[in-house]
């Protein structure tokens, strides 16, 4: 949208001030901003990164003129300047009441979008409190499940992946201080949460091995070996597998002998786990 001066709005401004002394008639007959003009101002100052100021014009359009289709529009680019402004909760506030009020409209797939975009914006890091990170979640699924063909539904995804990459980030933390703590049991749950509910993150092949670790702590040898064998199986090269080999190595040398070392790496593991698996 071509962007246009504000001095000739300001000189306006001056010159109604200076003719109110003269005639208060003439004041009372010139015609009001139409809904058009308010939101092109509200425009300009969008355009020239007046943010807080763009939201508070772009409502000023709904007020005055609330029935005009430019007061609809206005509710949208309101949300988003706010969100611009890094102002998330007034975001969220204008963009939520639009969807409710205007189900239909043109703009309710990306008002939606945005909604989730302010939440996954407010995601902390792992060491802090994950509400937004939840909210992300349940915003970002909520634009998937209700327009699914769109590019906001794919986008979606993308950040769908990496907001629970973040949230199991966040359990392993958790169980790691647990662990850290002699706490094992607490640990236990966090890591097996990893396991069984974000099973898409990178974080599986750690929380496999820290599940070995925790179980061979509590004398658990059984639990212990078959994580062990469902990391080597579904993640063979990682190197948390090879502590884990490690681990089952150590422990079980404590039950018995040494055995005679294999010339060959993966002869010698393949008879270890042949050796401990009932």
């Amino acid at each position: 949208m071509h962007k246009r001066s504000l001095f000739p709005l300001v000189v306006a401004a001056l010159l109604a001030l200076s003719a109110c002394g003269d005639s208060e008639d003439e004041n009372l007959t010139q015609p009001p901003d139409t809904a058009e003009n308010l939101y092109n101002e509200a425009r300009d100052l969008y355009d020239q990164k007046k943010f807080k100021d763009a939201a508070k014009a772009f409502d000023e359009v709904e007020r005055q003129r609330p029935y005009s289709e430019w007061a609809v529009h206005s509710q949208v680019m309101s949300g988003y300047a706010s969100y611009q402004a890094e102002e998330y909760e007034t975001a969220l506030a204008t963009l939520e009441r639009f969807v409710k009020f205007y189900p239909s409209n043109e703009s309710t797939p990306y008002a939606y979008y945005l909604i989730a975009i302010c939440y996954y914006e407010q995601i902390s890091d792992v060491g802090r409190d994950q509400q937004a990170t939840q909210d992300a979640l349940k915003a970002l699924r909520e634009v998937r499940r209700r327009f699914p063909d769109t590019e906001y539904a794919r986008d979606a995804k993308l950040k769908e992946d990496l907001t629970l990459d973040h949230l199991a980030g966040k359990e392993m933390e958790v169980g790691r201080y647990y662990l850290r703590h002699d706490d094992t049991l607490a640990a236990i749950n966090r890591f097996r949460n990893v396991v069984e509910n974000y099973q898409t993150t990178s974080h599986v092949p750690e929380a496999l091995h820290r599940l070995v670790e925790a179980y061979l702590k509590l004398g658990v040898n059984e639990e212990a070996l078959r994580y062990a064998s469902v990391l080597g199986t579904n993640f063979p090269a990682s190197p948390w597998y090879k502590d884990s080999y490690k681990l089952m190595v150590k422990d079980a040398a404590k039950a018995q002998p040494q055995a005679e070392a294999s010339a060959d790496p993966k002869e010698e593991e393949s008879s270890f786990w042949d050796s401990i698996i009932p």
